[in-house]
């Protein structure tokens, strides 16, 4: 496969303070099997050495183009991506995160495998817990095609198919103007569902190609703020938009919407003065305990956290910051 008879594939790279990480990341992207690339680095402002670090890696391969922008946040940076970019087809890549060297040729496969009737393809993550260096294919190692629909319904469930913007390889038409949600954590689960609706087929490779490092201080792990609540409005925007589509998907749908108030609950552990939130989000989750209780595809964890929060919030709160403690460490 020459580059002159493969599509030009965009790369785009939010970068935001991220020194000790980059490098990794960039000579990941750069020794890609997959060699026809135009590499966009979005500098989101960045106050450390991060900008220099893509200058000078821009003058080393000239499919590098660094953009330095005023901070905007990471959606802001996808977006601009997108509205420069030049190739075929698109894919993110965080800069704290890094890939394998077939991490696109795997994909763009995986869309050949369908003579390109698919859109979209997608990877799986391999997470690598930063304290311990552990790693763990979140994959299976099946290939299939899906519908759009039967890829939100797992998702729904967390059964493979991801939320996240990157690990994915799209139709630059796929994405719209502003695609990602300005000024809001978790932007995306207000942005993946969007990608899957537009699409009949997508070419999903449930192989770990796309190394996902979780560090502790990251928006996920980090301690709690109101802006953390965004998490629920993405996700409640999401299940408004696709029941009105689908609306056999509402029981994958609302046990997404449980699973977000059990994600904001743990976000709330540690913080102080969060007793009116905590309240709130478990009476939504004693609301809607059927969502667990009685749907037989919604994940055991589901029941175990459920049960144990009828415990109450001291039985809760131990069993959690254990099961986090010891997460990284499992073999």
């Amino acid at each position: 496969m020459t580059v002159a008879s493969t599509p030009l594939i965009t790369v785009i790279v939010p970068i935001y303070n991220v020194e000790n990480y980059l490098e990794k990341c960039l000579n990941s992207i750069v020794n890609q099997q997959y060699k026809n690339l135009e590499i966009l680095l979005i500098d989101d402002g960045s106050t450390d050495l991060s900008g220099k670090i893509a200058d000078d890696y821009a003058l080393k391969d000239n499919r590098i183009k660094v953009i330095h922008k005023e901070n905007g946040g990471l959606s802001d940076a996808r977006n601009y991506g997108l509205k420069i970019m030049k190739g075929e087809y698109v894919t993110f890549i965080d800069s704290d995160d890094y890939v394998t060297e077939d991490y696109i040729s795997y994909m763009y496969n995986l869309l050949e495998q369908t003579n390109f009737t698919a859109p979209l393809a997608i990877c799986s993550l391999i997470n690598v817990y930063g304290d311990s260096g552990r790693q763990k294919d979140s994959g299976d190692q099946t290939e299939k095609v899906l519908s759009g629909k039967k890829c939100i319904e797992m998702m729904c469930y967390h059964n493979l198919v991801d939320t996240c913007a990157y690990a994915k390889l799209g139709k630059k038409e796929l994405y719209s103007d502003n695609f990602f949600p300005v000024n809001k954590l978790f932007e995306d689960i207000g942005s993946t569902y969007k990608l899957l609706m537009q699409c009949e087929k997508v070419a999903c490779g449930f192989k770990g190609k796309y190394y996902y490092v979780i560090r502790p201080n990251s928006i996920v792990t980090s301690g709690f703020s109101l802006k953390k609540l965004d998490l629920l409005e993405m996700t409640d925007q999401m299940a408004k938009d696709v029941i009105e589509v689908y609306p056999d998907l509402q029981n994958a749908i609302l046990r997404r919407q449980v699973y977000a108030r059990f994600s904001t609950l743990n976000q709330t552990l540690h913080a102080k003065n969060v007793n009116k939130i905590q309240s709130k989000l478990i009476n939504y989750i004693n609301e809607n305990r059927a969502a667990i209780l009685k749907n037989a595809k919604a994940p055991k964890r589901d029941k175990l956290a459920y049960y144990l929060l009828k415990l109450g919030m001291p039985v809760y709160r131990f069993a959690w910051l254990n099961y986090e403690k010891h997460k990284g460490e499992q073999g």
